[in-house]
């Protein structure tokens, strides 16, 4: 997502959406204007960007997940305005675009923003989007099949789904159990977060829990604002067949950001799969919106995830692929892997493990060629 900072709208509906289904950080799944962008409706005044900086920076030291970096990120804003560096600003967006940049050039933190609405911000609790709001939210992501894209069978038994965005688990728990039924045959499965940019956590917990026999412990969640640790486990029963028997390869690229990540890093750490591809973009931060003034709205991380094995996150760093290649090999990669995963198995059908050695041997013929796809 070229843009992940979101209209006063999308993050107010995310945070309602948040709430609902308690999963501790706000969706990261952009709405955008029909013309693409917005128009400036006025000049801003002195006193107005006063108010913007002095409400961000009170609520980037109180509730910015990493109290250090907050305390960083505030004096650098004040010793830009020390400067009068924002004082010939008066264009929303400009000014908006700044504050993001400044902050994010000492905390490197992409969850972090400030956003310009042309409309004026409702002064009312941002966490409550009327019913309208949601109905619209939920509309536009079942035009977009809430996000997930393609299902298929590969060549020997692998089976791959294409997610590229989370909604929340009672949206998709239908194409979820749907999908987990189409696979239920396969020998292997690979997940493609190659384009995936985030969403609601409890969308990947769904997702999760096909893929283990037990409740499994995925992560906790620290909550700055509030002091307070929440833990997430997978869920005791899903709709459909499982899929704990089948080996598991998650694709990511750069552009891998947020809950896909958390999602990719803790089955990771859970030895549960192999991530295949790029390092991911480093998003580990969940965010809500603040209302800064009448046009101005910042998202602020205010809670982080801490994995039960590793005891930390992967904000900065991005997840590490087990097998590091570009995002257009990837899925030929993992292909391969999960072939070979197969054929090892196979021992007491020798048509099968024929047809799998000379698959594998016409792939990798395939990837050693150069090809990015297959």
């Amino acid at each position: 997502m070229a843009n992940r900072n979101l209209t006063s709208r999308a993050l107010a509906t995310a945070t309602v959406l948040t709430s609902l289904c308690a999963c501790g950080a706000s969706i990261m799944l952009a709405q955008v204007e029909p013309n693409g962008h917005r128009t400036t409706e006025h000049q801003l005044t002195q006193p107005e960007r006063t108010e913007v900086i002095n409400s961000l920076l009170k609520w980037i030291e109180s509730d910015y997940i990493l109290p250090e970096v907050g305390g960083q990120m505030a004096q650098a804003i004040r010793d830009h305005q020390a400067r009068h560096e924002y004082d010939s600003i008066t264009d929303g967006e400009q000014f908006a675009r700044t504050l993001t940049q400044d902050l994010q050039a000492v905390s490197h933190d992409h969850h972090l923003g400030v956003d310009y609405s042309a409309e004026p911000v409702s002064a009312q609790p941002m966490g409550e989007p009327s019913m309208e709001d949601i109905r619209k939210f939920r509309l536009a992501g079942e035009r977009r099949n809430f996000e997930y894209r393609k299902v298929e069978v590969l060549p020997g038994g692998v089976g791959l789904l294409q997610v590229d965005g989370f909604y929340p688990a009672d949206y998709v728990r239908e194409i979820t159990a749907g999908a987990a039924g189409f696979l239920s045959h396969t020998d292997a499965v690979i997940l493609d977060f190659r384009q995936n940019h985030g969403g609601m956590v409890d969308g990947p917990l769904l997702l999760q829990s096909y893929f283990f026999k037990e409740m499994t412990h995925i992560s906790d969640s620290y909550n700055r604002a509030e002091n307070t640790t929440r833990q997430f486990w997978t869920m005791p029963v899903v709709p459909g067949p499982s899929l704990a028997d089948k080996d598991l390869f998650i694709l990511t690229s750069h552009d891998t950001f947020s809950a896909p990540e958390a999602f990719a890093y803790d089955m990771q750490a859970l030895g549960r799969a192999k991530i295949v591809g790029e390092v991911t973009g480093g998003g580990a931060h969940g965010t809500k919106p603040y209302r800064l003034s009448t046009h101005f709205i910042a998202s602020i991380p205010f809670n982080r995830g801490i994995n039960p094995i590793t005891h930390t996150d992967y904000e900065g760093v991005g997840v590490k692929p087990d097998v590091q290649v570009s995002a257009g090999q990837a899925l030929l990669t993992a292909h391969i892997l999960a072939l070979r995963g197969i054929l090892a198995r196979t021992t007491v059908e020798p048509e099968r493990k024929a047809e799998l050695e000379k698959l594998i041997g016409d792939l990798e013929a395939k990837l050693k060629s150069g090809s990015l796809e297959e």
